[in-house]
């Protein structure tokens, strides 16, 4: 009977030795990542608990299925060469396979007949004998060259040098253009490639410790910008944010600062009103509300989806504040002058994060963004005419594309011109993490020049961009 690949996890092979139950996880996580747009860093975690996974099985499932999203596109290029048909052709269970066991092949220290008889079993249990014919066939042709070698056939088959460094590092050729697009505006077009590279490694698990509810544990590594980031001081961290009754978090050191940029841009005024206005999942929120709480101000919260705003109120839980959570839309949620302070987090094709969420780069395509960028100037516009007089709006996304970075801030800036004023918020982050963080102007960014991104390759966060209005 062949292995199913539904939405329900299948029991793994009662045979299987170490290492074949992690396999069995990736292969699933794949599979519903593919066939159920699932998130990896969400179905992951609970895949491997369910199976029970040792610690070395764990980090196995856990290699193989990000390394292989990441590099999905170059694996199937060489896939279909060593094929001798388009992916498109191939069956998607197969193929799920296929990739995994390229990856174990080219990226990994897997030897190559463990490799091959590994994913031959897995594919015979999960499509038939005769699909793991074919699969054992094209692994044996993946196997006969090395990565770079591998590399430099695609490098030679590119028809134009975007193309060429999409295969070579695995990002559609639009993302490539959009992020060179984006250095340019800094003038720095040369660290392109340092950049992809940073998108293709696996990122550093930061943590955050809430201010004032708990502090950076003394034999754990401060992280180089936030001042209340730090790096695992060893062992799960997990273990760590359940202790903590939720005053520890996991958290990226970019999603730190931004939460902090708008609460330190100035002095926090006792009695002060705060709204998040998309508010999900909640990271941002926690903070804010620590802050909140230190500083005498009352949070809101706002998400529109009833299930994530479920996650925020998660969120809050270990904060002694009480955080009311709405679930409105965000374009009339806000009302009018109400507001002292406003994140607009806003719902952003992501590109800024590809490294945690490595399967989004091949999801989002160019004509998501247009439908992006409107609904992005809408809650922008919504939260500025929420201010008071003197009521700060951080306007932040995860993504360095400039349509949903500096072309939505020059176009509030444009429209709202008379109303608010632009802040510079890279002065403002490098007060708040008392370090330079390398933080160049954007003339490109038209009107006003004070918008602050991050760059993986640079600060070793997600591709965060942080601009501060305040009201006239």
């Amino acid at each position: 009977m062949s292995r199913s690949t539904g939405g329900s996890t299948p029991p793994k092979p009662a045979t299987a030795k170490s290492g074949a139950s992690a396999r069995w996880v990736a292969f699933d996580t794949l599979r519903a990542v593919h066939e159920s747009d699932a998130y990896a860093n969400l179905l992951l975690p609970k895949a491997i608990a369910r199976a029970g996974l040792s610690s070395a099985d764990a980090g196995l499932a856990t290699e193989l299925t990000y390394g292989t999203l990441r590099r999905e596109g170059t694996y199937d290029a060489i896939i279909a060469d060593a094929a001798g048909r388009e992916v498109t052709a191939i069956d998607p269970v197969v193929l799920d396979a296929l990739r995994l066991g390229t990856h174990q092949l080219l990226s990994m220290r897997t030897p190559s007949h463990a490799a091959v008889n590994e994913t031959v079993r897995q594919v015979r249990q999960a499509a038939g004998r005769p699909a793991s014919g074919f699969a054992n066939a094209v692994l044996r042709r993946v196997s006969e060259r090395t990565v770079d070698e591998w590399l430099d056939r695609l490098d030679a088959a590119a028809r134009s040098e975007d193309e060429r460094l999409g295969l070579r590092f695995a990002h559609p050729v639009w993302v490539i253009r959009a992020f060179r697009r984006a250095l340019s505006a800094e003038g720095r077009a040369d660290e392109l490639e340092a950049l992809l590279e940073a998108d293709n490694a696996s990122p550093v698990v930061t943590l955050a410790a809430l201010p004032g509810l708990a502090g950076v544990p003394a034999d754990a590594t401060p992280t180089p910008y936030s001042p209340i980031g730090f790096r695992s001081p060893g062992g799960d961290p997990g273990a760590l944010v359940a202790a903590s009754a939720g005053r520890v978090r996991v958290q990226d050191e970019g999603s730190q600062l931004a939460a902090l940029a708008l609460t330190r841009a100035t002095p926090v005024r006792a009695g002060e009103q705060w709204l998040d206005l998309c508010a999900a999942p909640g990271g941002k929120t926690a903070i804010l509300a620590a802050e909140a709480l230190a500083g005498g101000a009352h949070l809101e919260a706002n998400e529109l989806s009833p299930a994530r705003a479920g996650l925020v109120r998660d969120s809050v839980a270990g904060v002694p504040l009480a955080v009311p959570v709405s679930e409105e839309d965000g374009r009339t949620r806000a009302g009018r002058g109400r507001y002292d302070r406003i994140l607009v987090d806003a719902p952003c094709t992501g590109l800024g994060a590809l490294r945690r969420r490595p399967e989004a780069r091949w999801r989002k395509q160019p004509s998501d963004v247009p439908a992006l960028a409107a609904l992005q100037t809408e809650l922008l516009s919504a939260a500025i005419g929420a201010l008071k007089p003197g009521g700060i709006v951080a306007y932040v996304t995860c993504s360095p594309h400039l349509a949903e970075t500096a072309g939505i801030v020059t176009e509030a800036l444009r429209t709202h011109g008379d109303e608010i004023e632009e802040l510079d918020a890279r002065a403002v982050l490098a007060s708040v993490s008392g370090a330079p963080l390398d933080l160049p102007g954007h003339p490109a960014d038209g009107a006003g020049n004070g918008r602050a991104q991050l760059w993986p390759h640079r600060h070793g966060s997600d591709a965060m961009s942080i601009s501060l209005l305040r009201r006239r």
